[in-house]
């Protein structure tokens, strides 16, 4: 199985614990110690079965604690990084070299891009719940981890468009002050940390339906 290792030591501690309570009550019943624990390891099912299941629930674990890395880790990144700007730079009336239209469009384009991951964040957290009920773990951890990966790519094609053009325009730019070069950063870190989940989150679906 592929998950946490703290989420998936939990879900095998709880098997364990399942199969002991049964074991012990085939023993109450008058099984003997072999016949009692082949009954419990038979009444919970076949081991692809029990797998499959198991890791539907590690990669929707995994996949709701990406969801809320991408509902607050971006917008708080966007605020602090604007925050940074005005209290250790300045307005953008200061910079020194002119910025052009097509610059304008793409740096709105990417402000956009930050409200619209938390918005996708936030569906897919009121989505899952809402079709937790409806689907079975298999086709909700895909459904998450669809999801997952829009919200990663806006994220990171918003991150990466902006830097490239700024790049283009004046690379200055990227560093106005200490706080918003190493703000840019942790930006960037923190986009390079969702794609490695929301890569893990998709291969425990690959993993399902193999």
């Amino acid at each position: 199985m592929h998950g946490c290792g703290r989420f998936k030591a939990d879900l095998l501690e709880e098997a364990r614990d399942g199969l002991h309570d049964a074991a012990d009550a085939y023993r109450a019943g008058g099984w003997t110690d072999e016949d009692a624990e082949r009954r419990a390891v038979a009444d919970f099912g076949p081991a692809a079965v029990v797998a499959r299941d198991y890791q539907a629930e590690l990669g929707m674990l995994s996949g709701v604690r990406t969801l809320w890395k991408l509902v607050i880790g971006v917008p708080l990144m966007q605020v602090s990084w604007d925050y940074a700007r005005i209290l250790t730079f300045g307005e953008w009336t200061k910079l020194s070299t002119p910025t052009p239209d097509w610059y304008k469009v793409v740096a709105h384009a990417s402000h956009g891009a930050v409200f619209i991951v938390p918005v996708i964040g936030l569906l897919a957290l009121l989505g899952t719940r809402w079709l937790s009920r409806r689907l079975d773990g298999v086709r909700l951890a895909r459904f998450c981890g669809v999801l997952i990966a829009v919200a990663v790519g806006v994220n990171l094609a918003s991150v990466g468009l902006l830097i490239g053009a700024t790049g283009v325009v004046d690379a200055s730019r990227l560093f106005l002050s200490v706080p918003c070069a190493l703000l840019m950063v942790a930006w960037v870190l923190l986009s390079v940390r969702l794609v490695v989940l929301a890569r893990r989150s998709w291969g425990g679906y690959a993993t399902i339906v193999a």
